[in-house]
């Protein structure tokens, strides 16, 4: 079974909206490709149509629009999507995955084209400051040293 994280963002109001997907619902991704339009119904958000913008795969290696097929190739790039050089006319061969979504894609990044009825705020209810915060860790190496 195939299980993705997809990552919606507004950009009226610049927030991004993390979604766990899973069983049917990710199958509908499989076969996608960056720049397709699908309806948010698949994300739960109905009414609302979403476009596919990028991804990464489950070791961390990104989508690039403009590979075909869902394969990881290592190509010799000079900027764009995953490389960005410190100098100009620097090239690298970094390995990228393929614009097309398989079982091997973990993250899914999407943005809102068209609005539903529902605001995103209902649809997604913002989480308890308490569980956000936590006790910052004490550094054992200060404590150490502390103590001597």
């Amino acid at each position: 079974m195939v299980d993705f994280r997809v990552v919606v963002s507004d950009s009226k109001t610049a927030q991004a909206y993390q979604v766990a997907v899973t069983g049917t619902a990710a199958n509908k991704f499989i076969g996608k490709s960056i720049g397709d339009i699908i309806t948010g119904d698949i994300v739960g958000l109905a009414g609302y149509t979403i476009k596919v913008t990028g991804g990464t795969d489950k070791d961390g290696f990104p989508m690039r629009p403009d590979l075909t097929g869902p394969g990881r190739r290592k190509i010799l790039v000079a900027g764009g999507v995953g490389y960005h050089p410190k100098a100009e006319g620097v090239r690298r061969r970094k390995s990228m995955r393929g614009r097309e979504i398989s079982s091997d894609t973990a993250q899914i990044n999407a943005v809102i084209v068209e609005y539903g009825q529902k605001p995103l705020s209902e649809v997604f209810p913002k989480k308890e400051a308490s569980e956000k915060t936590e006790e910052p860790k004490e550094n054992k190496r200060a404590e150490g040293k502390k103590a001597k």
